[in-house]
């Protein structure tokens, strides 16, 4: 892999580790600020909101601006996020910190994908996109338990300022290792949004908002689940946060070839098996010997869908894929926002600690749903040929349902 796709991983690893720290630290930010758990997780739903509105937002104001330089100021502006929250006086403040950080995140990760997908070969792809998301996993196995145990022995402030360090030595490694790509290959926001009212980018996008969530339902809570119902300690935390990450990392690793070789099926399968973790995840949770193998489990699951989602938007905008695959992380984190505050509600009604399982489970099946109809919908879809843009210029080959092999898609 280009020595560029690093830098994103770097960057990836930065916006990982703030986007999921707040899951661990929402007991020490509640008892600092003087607030309950559940109300605390809105602090994941103003960052992911963020994220919702900042993705189309920032992508569209940046649709002429060549790609190295979106990709620093928009690390920039993650970084500027970060101190403001570090140095946030009270809750509202740190909501507006953490809007502020969220902002770029969705646009970074849709400009950084198709910069990765254009420094490889066209098979090659998704294998690129997952090594740039693996800066996320590992944030979850180093970043996060780290930042999680650095908030809960200095202050979550810490937590922040650390952060923020990361954002710039991200800009350092994105300025070096970039390449300055031709600006002629950038669509303009007109075909940008067109593209984006692709039938299959929408039921793409709404696949990810209802599978995703299911995730989220259940790790913006783990925390709280594994101290109140498992029975570990909280300074265990941080290590069961690590399986996570380790259980993604295993996830995207899979992920990319899979994708590769059969988009759709690695799309169904992932889930699929997505739902049947999530409710195997409530009964686990109850054993200290379960609970540990199941957060594994669940994270490489989870995060088996991102990649498949991502390529599956991108091919379906192919002539104008910049803002399809920001708004992916918008529908992320919107799955992100939705998922925690389902399973706080869930919480709230005295359902239990583990209720937000068996709600993600019903989401992870709404979302399989979605995904299978868009399939049929494909299948029945005219041939085309159409032309592709790869970094050699345009060739053309045959496609059904839009941009992808068929094979590919459906092998």
């Amino acid at each position: 892999m280009p020595l560029a796709i690093l830098a994103l991983a770097v960057s990836a690893f930065g916006i990982g580790t703030t986007e999921f720290v707040m899951m661990g630290l929402l007991p020490n930010v509640a008892d600092d600020l003087g607030t309950s758990v559940p109300t605390a997780g809105y602090l994941v739903s103003a960052y992911a909101l963020g994220v919702v509105l900042g993705a189309p937002l920032l992508t569209a104001l940046g649709s002429r601006v060549p790609r190295k330089r979106m990709l620093l100021l928009l690390m920039a502006l993650f970084t500027l996020g970060n101190a403001a929250s570090a140095v946030a006086p009270g809750y509202a403040t740190l909501l507006v910190g953490r809007f502020v950080a969220g902002l770029p995140h969705g646009a970074f990760f849709g400009v950084g994908a198709v910069v990765a997908a254009r420094l490889v070969s066209e098979d090659r792809r998704a294998r690129a996109v997952a090594a740039m998301f693996l800066g996320l996993t590992i944030a979850n196995i180093v970043g996060v338990p780290a930042a999680t145990a650095l908030g809960q022995h200095l202050g979550w402030r810490a937590t922040f300022l650390v952060v923020s360090v990361v954002g710039l030595l991200a800009l350092g490694a994105l300025a070096l290792l970039i390449p300055r790509l031709p600006t002629d290959e950038q669509a303009g926001v007109g075909q940008e949004f067109r593209a984006l009212r692709e039938p299959q980018v929408l039921l793409g996008l709404l696949t990810a908002v209802f599978g995703f969530a299911g995730v989220f339902a259940v790790y913006s809570y783990l925390a709280s689940m594994m101290t109140e119902v498992t029975g570990f300690a909280d300074s265990s935390v941080t290590l069961l946060l690590a399986l996570f990450g380790i259980g993604m990392t295993l996830g995207a690793l899979a992920a990319g070839p899979l994708t590769d070789r059969a988009l759709r099926p690695t799309l169904y399968g992932s889930l699929g098996a997505l739902a049947v973790v999530l409710v195997g995840f409530h009964f686990a949770a109850g054993s200290k010997t379960a609970a540990p193998i199941a957060v594994v489990v669940l994270g490489a699951v989870g995060f088996m869908t991102t990649t498949p989602l991502q390529m599956l938007v991108m091919n379906k905008a192919r002539h104008a894929p910049t803002l399809a695959s920001a708004s992916n992380h918008s529908a992320f984190n919107l799955a992100n926002a939705g998922g925690a505050w389902l399973g706080g509600v869930a919480i709230s009604a005295g359902w239990g600690w583990t209720s937000p399982a068996l709600v993600g489970a019903v989401l992870a099946v709404a979302g399989l749903g979605i995904a299978v109809t868009a399939g049929i919908m494909d299948r029945g879809a005219p041939h085309t040929v159409s032309p592709v843009v790869t970094a050699g210029g345009p060739v053309c080959r045959k496609a059904e349902g839009g941009d992808e092999l068929a094979a590919a898609e459906n092998a």
